[in-house]
C-alpha cells in the first residue's frame, strides 16, 4: 500500500471526490464554455445578423465559425479535464482524441468520463518506459477508446434519461418541478460542482432549462447585490456577470447566507415555469447571467422580441434583487448574516 501510495503521489493521481466531482467537472465546464457555449453565441449572432441585414459575408462567417466550434465539444472537454488533472504533455494532447471519442458515443458526459479515465491511466504509464513517445499516447488513446465503447454510452444514456424525466416532470407539474430545478441548479452554481456541466450533461431544454436559468440568476444577481456593502462594484460585476461560486468559502463558514438566493430561486423557478413560461437550451441553462449567456440563449430560444426581453430583464435581474435585498437586510439585523460574512476580500 505504501508503494502504491508513493507511486500515485509521484504520478499526481489523486483519487478523491474533490478531484473528480469538483476540479475535473469545473474543467469540463471551461471546455464546454470554450467550445459549445461560445460557439453557440457566435452562431446566434451570425443568424441574427442574417435575419436583420440578410445573408452577407459577416453573418455567413459567424455561423460557420460558431458551428465549427460547437463540433469540437469533446476535444475541448478532453483537453480541459486532462489539464486540470495535471497530465503530462503526451497525455494532454492525446486527450483531444479520447474526449472526442467519448462525445461521439456518450455526449458531454461520455467525453468527460473517457477523458478522465484515459488521462489517469496515461499518467500512470508516462515516463515509465524508454518508448514514452509511443507508449504514453497509445495507452491513453486505447484506454479512452475502450471507455468510449464500454462506459460512455451507458453514462450518456443515463444522463439523457434523467434529463428526459426532468423535462417531462416540468411539463406535468411545472410549479413544483420548476422550484426544485431552480434550487438544485442554483445551489450547484454557488456550490462545489458545475451547474453548466450539469445542465448540459442532462440535456435540459424548454421550461426545465428556463427554471434552471432563473435559479442560477437568483444566486448570481442575489449574491452580487446583497454583498454590495462588502464588495462594492468589483463584487457586483464579478458575481453578477461572473459566478456566485466566489462566495463558496463564505458559504462553508456560514451557510445561512444562502437563504436569500435560495428563496429567490424558489420564486424565480416557479414563475419561470408557470407565469412567464421561460424556455432555454442546455448551453444556457446552467450559466445564469454569467457573461450574459443565460439571457442571450433565452432570447435565441424564445425570440428576440421586446416581450421576451422584458421577461428576461424582470425574472433574471430585477426579481432576485427585489426578493434578496429585504431578506438579507433582515438576516443582518438578527445577526444571521454577520459583518464580513459576504466579503470576497477583493482588495
Amino acid at each position: 500500500m505504501n508503494k502504491l501510495s508513493t507511486f500515485l503521489k509521484r504520478k499526481k493521481i489523486i483519487i478523491s471526490y474533490k478531484r473528480y466531482a469538483y476540479d475535473a467537472l469545473q474543467a469540463m465546464a471551461l471546455g464546454l464554455f470554450s467550445s459549445l457555449v461560445v460557439g453557440l453565441i457566435i452562431k446566434t449572432i451570425g443568424l441574427q445578423t442574417e435575419l436583420w441585414f440578410g445573408i452577407n459575408t459577416i453573418s455567413t462567417n459567424l455561423v460557420t465559425l460558431g458551428s465549427f466550434a460547437m463540433t469540437y465539444l469533446g476535444a475541448a472537454i478532453g483537453v480541459a479535464v486532462a489539464y486540470k488533472l495535471e497530465a503530462p504533455a503526451y497525455v494532454l494532447f492525446t486527450s483531444l482524441i479520447t474526449g472526442s471519442l467519448g462525445a461521439v458515443t456518450g455526449g458531454p458526459a461520455g467525453a468527460f468520463i473517457s477523458a478522465l479515465i484515459g488521462a489517469e491511466v496515461g499518467k500512470a504509464v508516462s515516463n515509465e518506459t524508454k518508448l514514452d513517445l509511443i507508449v504514453t499516447p497509445a495507452v491513453t488513446m486505447i484506454t479512452g477508446y475502450l471507455v468510449s465503447l464500454l462506459v460512455s454510452p451507458a453514462i450518456g444514456q443515463f444522463m439523457t434519461f434523467l434529463g428526459n424525466i426532468i423535462i417531462y416532470a416540468t411539463s406535468v407539474q411545472p410549479l413544483l418541478t420548476g422550484m426544485i430545478i431552480a434550487v438544485v441548479v442554483g445551489l450547484a452554481l454557488s456550490g462545489p460542482i458545475s451547474s453548466a456541466a450539469l445542465a448540459i450533461m442532462l440535456g435540459l431544454s424548454g421550461l426545465a432549462a428556463g427554471a434552471a436559468t432563473a435559479g442560477c440568476a437568483a444566486h448570481m444577481i442575489g449574491f452580487a447585490f446583497m454583498s454590495y456593502k462588502e464588495n462594492k462594484m468589483g463584487g457586483l460585476v464579478s458575481q453578477g456577470l461572473g459566478t456566485s461560486k466566489l462566495q463558496l468559502p463564505n458559504i462553508v463558514k456560514n451557510p445561512r447566507i444562502l437563504i436569500p438566493p435560495v428563496i429567490a430561486s424558489i420564486i424565480g423557478g416557479a414563475l419561470a415555469t408557470t407565469v412567464f413560461m421561460m424556455e432555454n437550451v442546455a448551453a444556457g441553462a446552467g450559466m445564469g447571467t454569467s457573461g450574459l449567456v443565460g439571457p442571450i440563449m433565452t432570447l435565441q430560444t424564445m425570440g428576440f422580441t421586446w416581450d421576451v426581453g422584458l421577461k428576461v430583464l424582470f425574472l433574471y435581474f430585477l426579481l432576485p434583487i427585489i426578493i434578496v435585498m429585504p431578506i438579507s437586510l433582515y438576516l443582518r439585523k438578527i445577526n444571521w448574516i454577520r459583518p464580513d460574512d459576504l466579503n470576497l476580500h477583493l482588495d
